[in-house]
């Protein structure tokens, strides 16, 4: 069976994993999905991930991020773009989400990167999805 959209089974895995209480998650690996990982690490919403190019199929291992009292840093995870409906946004629509508490990622002609440096680095582009 094929996957249309690998980044929403990305992040469906990452959800089903924090409320289920794993400590790590493998999703298959590619490069889009191996930015995603660098800005939520940056972000502090994940503890590290590794890169298994062993075997057939190359699997990115995800740590996650909880709190002294066994909580999920990630309280929620949402897809925006998808491959039927693309949403774009300028740097001047950027908004904040959750009030500041949360971040977009955004694919931009620079790279993937979060919407605070989009906007800082006035560059528009993709929005991803946005993680609280």
């Amino acid at each position: 069976m094929s996957m249309n959209d690998p980044i929403s089974d990305m992040l469906t895995r990452i959800r089903n994993a924090t409320r289920a209480g794993h400590l790590t998650v493998e999703i298959p690996a590619s490069t889009i999905k191996e930015e995603i990982c660098k800005v939520l690490m940056k972000e502090g919403f994940i503890v590290d991930y590794k890169l298994d190019t062993e075997g057939t199929l190359p699997m990115i291992t995800i740590r996650l991020n909880y709190t002294k009292d066994r909580r999920s840093v990630i309280q929620g995870i949402r897809r925006v773009s998808r491959p039927s409906v693309r949403r774009y946004a300028g740097y001047r629509d950027l908004k904040p989400v959750r009030s500041g508490f949360g971040i977009q990622v955004i694919s931009t002609p620079k790279g993937i990167m979060t919407g605070r440096e989009a906007k800082k680095h006035k560059l528009g582009g993709e929005i991803i999805c946005e993680v609280w």
